[in-house]
């Protein structure tokens, strides 16, 4: 637990929605007595259209095509980069059919938020894969490179408007660390948040923001489409079937993949547990998962257990230490 800070202003809407909708799905395995393997609720705490709206309904998939769980269903609660959802989870302790997408926009929306809790206080259960975010501008922009861009960046850093997702999130991350990298003062950021890739790819069009900043799908058909041109990719080497430079091959020390898992509330036995683990372990061992993979041009990073656990613990210092070092 943390102190309790305020969240962003304007959600008890998006919390009453939340708790209708949690609320329906209680009352159906209340009635039904479901398990896991009967009906499984994969909760996605953001808005359709979204990458952990994209790795929920893509698991859903696999699930049901493969009959590793005889029914799924995907459940939306947005808000504040997913801390909404992460509050949802925490309150249905002892809940053994419900997971949540999470990953690492989460953990920096936990720091920046001021959340009342954090992914300590649920049941870790997986990470599935990572994905990528890319900077890309409209086809019309003077840049046509990472250099001229951040050449630009330089002489007017508080003039560049930078789109991307929530406060905290990958997007606002790999911002303060371009900005780091390229020689500008993260604190003279420049960096409006929307609700996600779709708002950003609006708001490029419209010139609203000069850069663009989320997860390559996001963007992915107006960049072959020649609508939008991608000026970097923030994975550690390139990525088969993505063919944009990393940063670090065009001289930019920046390196952030964006990964995807799941957790689940926090009180379950150690049975309900390992069944979960067990479910998500043959999920991702399905055809229907490698072409997930495949498909979105995710990496396979698959962990569970106890390694799951390690890498969690240490992703939360590092994401910790550059939200510090930034000023975030």
């Amino acid at each position: 637990m943390r102190p309790k800070r305020p969240l962003v202003t304007g959600i008890y809407g998006v919390v009453v929605a939340a708790l209708v909708v949690l609320a329906g799905i209680d009352a159906g395995n209340s009635a039904a007595g479901a398990s896991a393997r009967n009906k499984l609720t994969l909760m996605a705490p953001a808005a359709p259209g979204g990458g952990w709206d994209l790795a929920a309904r893509e698991s859903q998939q696999a699930l049901r095509s493969s009959g590793v769980v005889n029914n799924a269903q995907v459940v939306n609660v947005p808000g504040a980069g997913g801390t909404i959802g992460l509050s949802q989870t925490v309150g249905r302790a002892g809940d053994e059919t419900t997971l949540m997408v999470t990953g690492t926009v989460m953990l920096g929306a936990v720091e920046v938020n001021g959340s009342e809790h954090g992914l300590d206080d649920v049941t870790p259960i997986a990470r599935l894969a990572d994905d990528y975010v890319v900077v890309v501008v409209p086809a019309d922009s003077p840049y046509q490179t990472l250099d001229d861009f951040l050449a630009d960046w330089r002489s007017n850093p508080h003039g560049t408007a930078i789109g991307g997702g929530s406060l905290g999130g990958t997007d606002h991350l790999l911002a303060g660390l371009l900005a780091q990298e390229g020689g500008v003062d993260p604190g003279s950021l420049n960096y409006i948040s929307y609700a996600g890739g779709g708002e950003v790819m609006t708001a490029l069009l419209s010139h609203t923001v000069a850069v663009g900043v989320s997860g390559y799908n996001d963007f992915s058909d107006q960049i072959e489409a020649g609508r939008l041109r991608a000026l970097g990719v923030s994975a550690a080497e390139p990525v088969e079937g993505i063919e944009i430079p990393t940063f670090i091959e065009q001289g930019v020390d920046v390196e952030l993949p964006n990964w995807r898992g799941v957790m689940a509330p926090p009180g379950l036995t150690d049975e309900a547990r390992a069944e979960m683990e067990a479910i998500i372990t043959e999920m991702v061992e399905t055809e229907e998962w490698a072409d997930a993979l495949d498909r979105n041009r995710w990496a396979d990073t698959f962990m569970v257990g106890e390694e799951f656990e390690e890498f969690l613990d240490q992703d939360i210092a590092r994401i910790r230490q550059v939200i510090e070092e930034l000023g975030l």
